[in-house]
């Protein structure tokens, strides 16, 4: 019996070291660079299950070589000291950062029906047509008043006109997407629509016309076609705000964490 013991133990032993040997068999060396079987077997099963059409076994072994190469190379350069790498690194250090620290807490972010009708009650999907009087960045002094002064003029017809605000908008526009459709803008939301624009009609009632609006395209006077309902608001785009919102919260406060640890400066009359 004690003999039989003796000779499981070296087939074990032998089966363990051969095992052993499979994965430190080396299948290339590219120049100071060791690559073992275990290590190719790894980053080819990352690749085949994330590619749709994935390389050979020999196709991504020459991508490897290529790889450490490129590698071996860039460090003969010392290309690791050019300003654009070492921002790149900087990059890669920054993303790598957010994904350890907030990668799973963004994970488990879930969004109810509650909340988003109650995103919803203060950012309805809204429906508007406009006036647009160009006015295009960078503009002079002189042109933004002449602008000004062009946009209060038609204000001043559009409130109190009798013909319609599409003869108007066909009159006046300097927007020819939506000219032809009488300055139909469809439905959007927060989120697809300059803030400014939103802002000042979100909540505005059905009819009502709002002006003078001022946002990098021009100035608008815009008019409220409608108000939609949460029950046939796009509940896909809803969401994705909604958990928008949520991951910024997540964002907003790791870093308000972190910077009670470091001293901030800021001078922002620099950009007024």
């Amino acid at each position: 019996m004690k003999s039989f013991s003796v000779f499981i133990g070296v087939v074990l032993a032998g089966t363990l070291a051969f095992a052993q040997a499979a994965k430190d068999e080396t299948i290339a060396i590219v120049g100071s660079k060791k690559i073992t079987l275990e290590e190719f077997n790894k980053k080819y099963l990352e690749v085949k299950n994330q590619a749709v059409n994935p390389p050979t076994k020999a196709q991504f072994l020459e991508d490897l070589v290529r790889y450490e190469l490129g590698v071996q190379e860039a460090e003969k350069k010392a290309l690791e000291k050019d300003p654009m790498v070492q921002d790149r690194m900087k990059q890669e250090l920054y993303r790598a950062l957010l994904e350890k620290e907030l990668g799973q807490k963004v994970q488990k972010i879930s969004v109810s029906d509650k909340e988003m009708e109650d995103y919803y009650k203060k950012n309805p999907e809204i429906r508007t047509s406009h006036i647009l009087i160009e006015l295009k960045p960078g503009a002079t002094a002189v042109q933004r008043a002449e602008a000004q002064k062009r946009a209060k003029e038609i204000f001043e017809e559009v409130k109190k006109s009798k013909r319609s605000f599409e003869e108007l908008v066909k009159l006046y526009s300097d927007d020819p997407l939506s000219k032809q459709a009488g300055g139909d803008v469809g439905w959007q939301n927060r989120t697809t629509l300059v803030p400014a624009y939103y802002d000042a009609v979100v909540n505005a009632k059905t009819g009502e016309i709002k002006g003078l609006v001022e946002t990098p395209y021009g100035i608008h006077i815009v008019k409220v076609t409608g108000v939609r309902a949460f029950e046939n608001a796009n509940k896909r785009q809803l969401r994705a705000a909604v958990f928008d919102e949520k991951r910024k919260q997540v964002f907003n406060e790791y870093f308000d964490k972190l910077k009670r640890g470091y001293t901030i400066k800021t001078n922002p009359k620099l950009i007024e």
